[in-house]
């Protein structure tokens, strides 16, 4: 009878910490419980002979079977190490002792119930897997929206920003000479502070709700561009030339993404015109034909010497415009180069392609 009840022994502490575990609702701390369970099932395994207490056995193995994918699914890496290869030793060994046989029966009975215990495993990683690569892309979506974030930031609250420091510079060195123009600067300032707004609006809408509208996702594009280049001329004194050919505008509204990148590179060349040559007389943005898309070159004179003192430094430096930006034409196939030109000017030359079914012929550019 003694014996009896020392066999049941593991299958009772199997039965009870399944037990607890669903009371508590606790199945990440099945691992610790479940390595004691697979040891008093390996000592009553090493010490069994056939008899009363074998009856107990089967059940046994079904119990560490149920630990066993409750473990794997739930428990702490660290945890699981040990008590896993515990219990799926526990099961395959139950039989060797029941088994007539020499040593090549016994392990063949062995090799027969890894089978179940492996499956069972097995059992237990699969959602456990799918639970990881779940989080893995819920981390990857929110580190891309946060860059998405810092880029329209960069892109266009920057913009707006350089322009109302340039501006507010300007009113206070003619504020006291000319106060018709300091009022123009004024209204200058409220409308780059308007537009820093409405992005920032836009952004917060993207983040906070869940499904956005089209209409809502899809940035800026190369239409806005005229309004962009009179503002710019407005606010900075550059008197900045925009070229884009009519046939070159509509063959960016089959290429919407193209359109955004190109329209981000023009903001962010403008805004470093704004930076590093504020008196530069003149810009030029020029699109050209290429083949299978377009180039784009921005280009800009020296910074002309101001005809009095500056008010106020520029901010100078900045964030990962350019290569973040030349990163996005890589991706779609294009580049992005950016040096001196002429006598201490600065070009940038964008090559974008426009996976469009109408190609736009190519032509050399002037």
């Amino acid at each position: 009878m003694t014996g009896v009840i020392l066999g049941g022994l593991p299958a009772l502490a199997a039965a009870a910490t399944i037990a607890r575990a669903l009371i508590r609702r606790r199945p990440s701390g099945l691992a610790r419980p479940t390595a004691v369970c697979a040891l008093l099932s390996l000592t009553t395994t090493a010490t069994a002979t056939t008899g009363p207490s074998s009856f107990w056995k089967l059940p046994e193995a079904a119990l560490l079977l149920l630990l066993i994918a409750a473990v794997t699914r739930w428990s702490p890496v660290r945890e699981l190490r040990v008590a896993v290869p515990l219990a799926v030793l526990a099961v395959a060994v139950w039989p060797a002792p029941l088994v007539d046989g020499g040593f090549l029966e016994r392990t063949g009975a062995a090799s027969f119930w890894l089978l179940p215990a492996l499956g069972a495993a097995a059992v237990g990683a699969y959602p456990r897997r799918m639970d990881l690569r779940r989080r893995a892309a819920v981390g990857e979506a929110r580190r891309a929206q946060r860059l998405q974030l810092s880029r329209d930031l960069h892109d266009f609250v920057a913009h707006d920003v350089s322009g109302i420091v340039v501006q507010a510079q300007a009113a206070r060195f003619v504020a006291a000479t000319d106060p018709s123009q300091a009022v123009l600067a004024l209204e200058r300032i409220e409308k780059a502070g308007l537009n820093a707004l409405e992005t920032m609006d836009r952004t917060i809408r993207m983040l906070d709700e869940e499904e956005a509208p089209d209409t809502l996702l899809q940035p800026p594009g190369v239409h806005r561009l005229a309004a962009l280049v009179d503002d710019f001329t407005d606010s900075n004194g550059t008197a900045t030339r925009l070229l884009l050919p009519p046939d070159v505008l509509e063959a960016f509204t089959d290429a919407p993404e193209t359109s955004a990148v190109a329209y981000r590179i023009v903001v962010e060349a403008l805004t470093n015109i704004r930076r590093h040559a504020p008196r530069a007389p003149r810009a030029e943005v020029r699109f050209v034909h290429a083949p299978g898309g377009v180039e784009l070159h921005v280009t800009n004179e020296a910074s002309r010497t101001p005809p009095g003192p500056r008010t106020g430094p520029l901010r100078r430096g900045g964030g990962r415009g350019l290569p973040a930006l030349a990163e996005r034409a890589e991706a779609l196939g294009g580049t992005l180069t950016a040096g001196p030109y002429e006598k201490d000017g600065w070009r940038l030359v964008a090559v974008l392609p426009l996976r469009t079914a109408r190609t736009i012929p190519a032509k050399e550019p002037k």
